[in-house]
């Protein structure tokens, strides 16, 4: 419960630190540099996420995750992955800025790909930390660091007045964070090592970790990548904007379940125990309650908040926000569910619902961007989220750990709220539709 708070805290002041930058810089710079920086954070993402071989949750559920051997060989996995990532950016630079038609992409991707290499070097006390729950510590760092980036970028969005400015501030986050981890954070200085058996075992664990990342990614960016590509990058940017608005209840409440969910799952398994399925039941239930409230809340209120916060260039992101938070209802009933299986060490089953996701979001995306536009595509999410929930089932029925209680009162629930969020933003979704 106490890493619970600290995860819901950190992330709340984060984003709040978040939408003060966003107020700030989008009255210093034009809505074509976030549309801009959004494609480069797809495609830094994607190179991450490509390459993931699952450092980060084998550590996590480990029983070695405390063996200073097993930890400096994966950091030194780490190590060669942010070099070859930064590799990669160089390489894919020119190719990306002639499939976007955008000339400055060939010099921005190299750059922001900077971040990714310092990232390779971050120590493993950030994942000894996570394993912990020693969340109060991490989430003091990042959020001081946060604080301190937002003024760098302010600064530089003011001196410089380009997309040049968001660039050098990623950097510059990242280069810091580095510094903040190594310092403050307990444990062992990490050394460039390899043995043999912990790399076996991370490298076997890490399969379909690795595997999965790349269905993660089509799931989770699908949308910036195929509406990137069928909108110009000022209505792109505005698209990003709502989608800020909308998501981060949901990128919240993911956020909070990768950290603390597969401690919790690896000490007190569902499978073990009727006491261990009730008191996770009554988690699940607390955990989707206040995640529906305020999606729901955001899809209520998503035109009059943009109204309020951003001027007339961005009005059109209004609509936007109250359908991506509308269509975002059926992800949370499924939010505790997944990493009940990486837990378990069953990152198999774990890539195959990865798969189904990334096929389903990528195939209605698509649908409804060619034959609905911006609408089409934003409910197009929505039927995707649907469609994949026996696949969750399926892998939480296997970890003892499916809740169908839950599901049914917040499956109606949700139906409820996304009615009335429409019909409160009636004329907004019209006007949106018939674009």
């Amino acid at each position: 419960m106490r890493s619970s708070m600290f995860t819901l805290g950190g992330y709340a002041s984060g984003q709040f630190l978040r939408l003060a930058s966003n107020l700030i810089l989008t009255r210093l710079l034009f809505p074509e540099a976030f549309g801009m920086m959004a494609l480069v954070s797809v495609i830094m993402q994607g190179l991450a996420m490509f390459s993931d071989v699952g450092v980060s949750p084998s550590i996590m559920q480990s029983k070695r995750g405390d063996d200073q051997k097993f930890l400096d060989t994966a950091w030194t996995i780490q190590v060669i992955r942010g070099v070859f990532l930064w590799i990669a950016a160089c390489l894919l630079a020119v190719p990306v800025a002639s499939l976007y038609g955008e000339p400055l992409l060939a010099w921005i991707l190299p750059s922001a790909g900077i971040s990714l290499l310092v990232a390779g070097f971050n120590p493993t006390r950030l994942d000894t930390a996570s394993r912990h729950l020693l969340i109060g510590r991490l989430t003091g760092l990042d959020l001081a660091v946060q604080a301190l980036t937002l003024v760098i970028a302010i600064l530089l969005s003011w001196y410089l007045q380009s997309v040049w400015a968001l660039v050098i501030s990623g950097i510059v986050s990242t280069i810091l964070l580095l510094f903040a981890y190594n310092i403050f954070l307990p444990g062992q200085r990490n050394r460039f090592q390899w043995e043999s058996e912990a790399a076996a075992e991370l490298i076997g664990f890490g399969k379909w970790i690795f595997l999965s990342t790349i269905c993660g990614f089509l799931y989770m960016q699908g949308d910036k990548l195929l509406i990137g590509k069928f909108l110009t990058l000022d209505q792109f940017g505005i698209y990003n904007i709502g989608f800020f608005l909308a998501s981060f209840p949901l990128l919240m409440g993911s956020m909070m379940t990768r950290k603390i969910l597969i401690p919790v799952y690896r000490e007190r398994p569902p499978a073990e125990s009727e006491e261990n399925f009730r008191k996770l039941q009554k988690m699940r239930f607390l955990l989707t309650a206040g995640m529906m409230a305020l999606t729901g809340s955001v899809s209520v209120a998503g035109v009059v908040l943009i109204d309020l916060m951003y001027d007339a260039r961005y009005l059109m992101a209004g609509p936007v926000v109250v359908l991506i938070a509308a269509m975002q209802m059926p992800q949370l009933l499924v939010l505790t569910y997944e990493q009940a299986a990486l837990a378990a060490g069953d990152s198999r089953r774990f890539f195959v619902l990865s798969v189904a996701r990334a096929v389903l979001v990528l195939g209605c995306l698509y649908t409804g961007l060619r034959f609905g536009g911006l609408f089409g595509a934003l409910i197009g999410q929505g039927v995707a989220g649907v469609a994949a929930y026996p696949f969750v089932v399926w892998l939480a029925r296997h970890a003892q750990a499916w809740d169908a209680k839950h599901d049914a009162v917040f499956a109606c629930i949700g139906a409820i709220v996304i009615a009335f969020a429409l019909w409160i933003n009636l004329d907004a979704v019209v006007a949106l539709a018939s674009e």
